[in-house]
């Protein structure tokens, strides 16, 4: 991958020595028995905290966690900021609200270098509302604000895009790094380029896959979404999730793929249950063959080596969307075989976040694949050809 930039100011053009930086990261972890259970996106986000505390900036952190209604103590961010202190190797001061006196105060006792957490932002309704009065008393902590939570930029919330209007505005390391792969990869993919597109509605992924048809050699369907794709060519689904009202849209996607000599894969086998639950019965056919009252719930073996051999070809893969319905056991296979076959490819390999991007951390893929995306609707609007309002708020590089 090249080096494009992302034609925005970062953290590397701005002076924040001695100064308060306020900065947006995706701390919304997994939190079990008072603990982070998966300190992923903690981790992602350290890079751009070691570089403002070795430019001696006093850190000011905030995110959200969840989706309070209101102010809710199992959603605290207090155990975050325990796990963030370990792996900085120094405390890392909690402040138990985001605005008001005692955020102020917090931001206040730190000297440069130290880092600030402040509670979760969406215990106020005003935090998604992008209310001005809260963006306005957020950014009056700080002097300077970073953006470096890829997760939430498709978001116009008051902690991406409302503060923007009261302090420089600048990318952290790792929202640069989000988007110039994949807005890099979009507009000048090495060739033949191939995207995997799975999920359970088809609606959600339209924009993405007219998007990229264009530029696009193979692609590669499964997921709930392709039975409406299996539809559109005649294929009796019997009770599998179909989005009737996208069968002709899906059709002329098809039509139009073919006829700019894209290759197009749907399944040819799936895994089939007599209801949606983990101890259905299931069987596997031909994708033409699914018995009454039965729903595909996966793609099949021979769909898997089907789409690994034509992906072996590729020099380029992104991947969105699971395969099945991966979180049971029984049909979980066409997505981790997916994962696998993608993970062994000689190839640039980018996956776009959400359940995706949680798959090959179940099989401890991470280290296989070029990049993976830690923001699912942030990486689809992208690939949608969308600007992120969080990115376009940003100072002008």
């Amino acid at each position: 991958m090249t080096d494009d930039g992302i034609g925005k100011k970062t953290v590397r053009d701005i002076d924040v020595a001695g100064k308060r930086v306020l900065v947006r990261a995706d701390l919304n972890v997994p939190i079990a028995n008072g603990a982070v259970a998966d300190d992923t996106r903690i981790r992602e986000s350290l890079p751009t905290i070691r570089y403002l505390q070795e430019q001696g900036a006093i850190v000011v952190l905030c995110s959200h966690l969840g989706r309070p209604k209101g102010k809710d103590a199992a959603l605290s961010l207090a155990p975050v900021a325990g796990r963030l202190g370990n792996l900085l190797g120094q405390d890392v001061f909690f402040a138990e609200d985001c605005i008001g006196p005692v955020a102020k105060d917090a931001v206040d006792a730190a000297s440069p270098g130290r880092v600030v957490l402040l509670e979760n932002l969406r215990f106020y309704k005003e935090e998604e509302a992008n209310d001005t009065e809260f963006a306005r008393q957020l950014a009056s902590l700080a002097d300077i604000y970073v953006n470096d939570a890829f997760g939430t930029a498709h978001r116009a919330h008051a902690s991406t895009e409302g503060v923007t209007h009261y302090l420089p505005a600048v990318a952290g390391f790792l929202l640069e790094k989000e988007v110039r792969y994949l807005s890099t990869l979009v507009a000048n993919p090495p060739r033949p380029f191939a995207a995997v597109i799975g999920g359970a509605k088809v609606s959600t992924k339209i924009p993405a896959i007219e998007h990229l048809l264009p530029k696009l050699d193979i692609l590669v369907l499964g997921g709930g979404m392709a039975n409406t794709f299996l539809k559109a060519e005649g294929v009796n689904v019997q009770m599998s999730l179909v989005e009737d009202e996208q069968v002709a849209i899906a059709r002329r996607i098809l039509e139009r793929a073919r006829a700019a000599g894209v290759r197009v894969l749907i399944p040819t086998d799936v895994v089939a249950a007599s209801k949606f639950a983990a101890d259905a019965e299931a069987r596997h056919v031909p994708a033409g063959q699914v018995p009454p009252g039965y729903m595909v719930l996966d793609i099949g073996p021979e769909t898997v080596s089907a789409y690994a051999e034509a992906l072996r070809a590729a020099a380029a893969v992104i991947w969105n969307g699971p395969m099945g319905v991966f979180e049971m056991d029984k049909f979980s296979k066409g997505t981790f075989g997916m994962a696998r076959a993608l993970a062994s490819l000689q190839a640039t390999t980018v996956v776009g976040g959400g359940e995706t991007a949680q798959v090959v951390a179940e099989l401890g893929l991470q280290n296989q694949f070029t990049h993976v995306s830690t923001g699912g609707g942030a990486s689809l609007e992208m690939l949608e050809g969308r600007e992120l309002p969080g990115v376009a708020a940003l100072l002008d590089a």
